[in-house]
């Protein structure tokens, strides 16, 4: 297996502060309803312990069979960034990194995801690239209830 690693970026921007995005990617009952869910899956667990080195694991019910994702948070910084490693169960020889840096715009925020991942994987970049994209938009749903809650 080579070493080498395949670095891909997926930015967003949102309507809310940097805090209540941060926050909403660490809770449980949020995540669930964005992290790793696809539309035709049902997210079945979701469990994450927010703390350098603690893990979580997600699990989504799909057609083709449960897709386990699960990593250990590296950096925690609140609300500035956070670091992780990520595998999916199937493939965990192969671990990632992924970093999420936020950045206050105005009364919002960019979020910013870098993920560098194993080069055996180097046929899945544009479908990792479009993955990280709709957990971005599901993410989105949920900081805007949030803020419509809020209001």
């Amino acid at each position: 297996m080579s070493a080498e690693k395949i670095k891909l970026t997926v930015t967003h921007t949102y309507r809310a502060p940097p805090s209540v995005v941060y926050d909403s990617w660490l809770n449980p009952a949020i995540a669930r309803r964005f992290l790793f869910a696809t539309d035709d899956g049902h997210v079945i667990r979701a469990e994450i312990d927010a703390h350098v080195g603690g893990r979580f694991l997600v699990v989504d019910r799909r057609p083709t069979g449960d897709a386990c994702h699960s990593g250990i948070f590296l950096e925690l910084h609140r609300p500035k960034r956070m670091v992780f490693s990520f595998s999916v169960e199937e493939h965990d020889h192969c671990t990632d990194r992924v970093q999420i840096d936020f950045e206050q715009l105005g009364s919002g925020c960019r979020l910013t995801l870098t993920h560098e991942m194993c080069s055996e994987w180097a046929a899945h970049e544009e479908k990792t690239r479009q993955g990280w994209a709709h957990v971005m938009e599901g993410l989105e749903r949920e900081v805007d209830q949030i803020d419509r809650l809020a209001s």
